[in-house]
């Protein structure tokens, strides 16, 4: 215990160490965003891998996934990786580089309001980050919590409130600067426990032929190429992960701050490589929990005789991982979601004060001012979602895909469509953004499962904008 906490105070110092230097060289808003919009490709390619994948990764979704669909979540791993890193990169990179140079714009909100020349997508952007995003930060303090309370038996609620005041001391200190600054480490702690968690599992279950024996014989169906629940609902969660972020403004951001085509070009591939191998590792080794984890050696992963998902990867892992490793489980899960938070923080507190105050209420503040408010709604946002994560409402994973389903039907028809085509014009934007959302926000509260609801809500909003814009003139 004692290393543990030596351990984790070593490293929230050196953050907030850092946080405090890089504060000092922040001064303008662009420095506080985007860091100035000349980060390189390590940088950018860690700090995009870093705030995709997060503790709602390893813990919710390894947990939930690896249980109910075995094997088959890999294709989540896959989908993410030459999907939701390699593709975008590939094909929209260089594009929303030079976008944002040519509109002078530094959010999705402006390049909608420039691109659309529509007020209406602006506001309603910006207010659907800062709503929608509540849920998504919440969900990874969730994932945080549940892996300190295990590791320091501490109450739940005393571990949210650290995590929550360490990510506000980390954030409003050096914004952009210090998170591209502390991400390549963050990355490298997240590729260290990665490692250690694969030999972890592999070793207690006895190598990978007798791993997948053994879960054969629980299901054989949890070895097959799609799992139990079948292949719809596999798809939805490939297709929700997968594809949104071709539009998540939170990892749009990178492209903003990267310096030019050729980082942007090295980095795509380093991304791609650091996301195969986290993401293998994770829901390879939820899907292995069946092997270590019943009601009767965990019980408090277990409810009335059904998993809890969020604890069983946390679970799981003080089982398998000897105790000498486990701060390197607890780095891995606390550097994975750092990264995140502070993209979420970032992006959040941007919607309200640069696209609506900035945008609508007082366009002539000065920079300064725009940055100070940054900082105070930086920490507005993250007491809102320390509060929502305190509830705990549903599973991680509900919270994570209404959250990105949502995001994902507001912003990607506008976005990617806005970026491909000169053909697509207000009322399509406008239509693709507000009907997405619409079935997504209708399917869920009449009970479709979160998945679905974001999958078919995003593949509206892709389908609305091309043909709801013949209706329309041509932006």
């Amino acid at each position: 215990m004692l290393l543990k906490i030596s351990v984790i105070s070593a490293y929230v110092l050196m953050i907030v160490v850092i946080g405090i230097l890089r504060g000092k060289k922040t001064t303008t808003f662009n420095e506080f965003f985007l860091g100035g919009g000349n980060v390189g490709p390590w940088m950018t390619a860690f700090t995009y891998g870093a705030a995709y994948f997060s503790a709602v990764v390893f813990i919710g979704f390894a947990g939930k996934v690896g249980w109910q669909f075995g094997y088959s979540g890999l294709w989540i791993a896959a989908g993410n990786s030459l999907l939701g890193v390699l593709a975008v990169w590939w094909l929209l990179g260089a594009r929303i580089k030079k976008m944002s140079q040519e509109y002078q714009v530094a959010t999705m909100a402006e390049f909608f309001e420039k691109r659309y020349r529509s007020k209406f997508l602006k506001i309603f952007s910006s207010a659907s980050i800062f709503v929608f995003f509540i849920p998504y930060s919440a969900a990874v303090f969730i994932g945080l919590s549940y892996l300190f309370k295990l590791n320091f038996n501490t109450e739940y609620w005393q571990a949210l409130v650290f995590m929550g005041l360490f990510t506000a001391v980390y954030m409003i200190l050096g914004g952009y600067n210090s998170m591209s600054a502390i991400d390549v480490l963050f990355s490298a702690l997240m590729i260290f426990g990665s490692g250690v968690v694969i030999f972890g599992v592999l070793g207690k279950a006895g190598g990978l032929a007798a791993a997948t024996a053994k879960l054969a014989a629980i299901e054989p169906q949890l070895t097959a190429a799609v799992g139990p629940p079948g292949i719809w609902p596999l798809f939805c969660l490939v297709f929700l992960t997968s594809v949104a972020p071709f539009a998540m403004p939170q990892l749009v951001q990178k492209f903003y701050a990267v310096k030019d085509k050729k980082a942007i070009r090295l980095g795509m591939w380093i991304s791609t490589a650091f996301a195969v191998f986290f993401l293998s590792v994770a829901y390879f080794s939820g899907s292995l929990t069946r092997l270590f984890l019943t009601p009767e050696n965990a019980p408090a992963a277990f409810a009335g005789g059904k998993p809890v998902f969020d604890s069983l990867v946390p679970e799981m892992l003080i089982r398998v991982i000897p105790g000498s490793l486990s701060v390197f489980i607890l780095l891995l899960i606390l550097s994975a979601s750092m990264s995140t938070l502070a993209a979420l923080v970032l992006i959040s507190s941007s919607a309200l004060a640069k696209d609506l105050y900035a945008g609508f209420i007082n366009p002539k503040i000065s920079d300064r001012s725009l940055t100070r408010m940054m900082r105070f709604l930086s920490a507005f946002f993250i007491v809102l979602s320390v509060i929502f994560a305190y509830f705990r409402p549903a599973t991680i994973v509900s919270i994570l895909a209404i959250s990105w389903g949502a995001i994902g039907s507001v912003f990607l028809g506008p976005f990617v469509w806005g970026l491909l085509s000169p053909r697509v014009n207000k009322l399509g934007a406008v239509s693709s953004s507000v009907l997405g959302l619409g079935v997504c926000m209708t399917l869920y509260f009449t009970g479709s499962p979160t998945p679905e609801a974001g999958t078919i809500g995003m593949l509206v909003s892709l389908a609305v904008n091309p043909l709801a814009s013949m209706l329309g003139k041509r932006s």
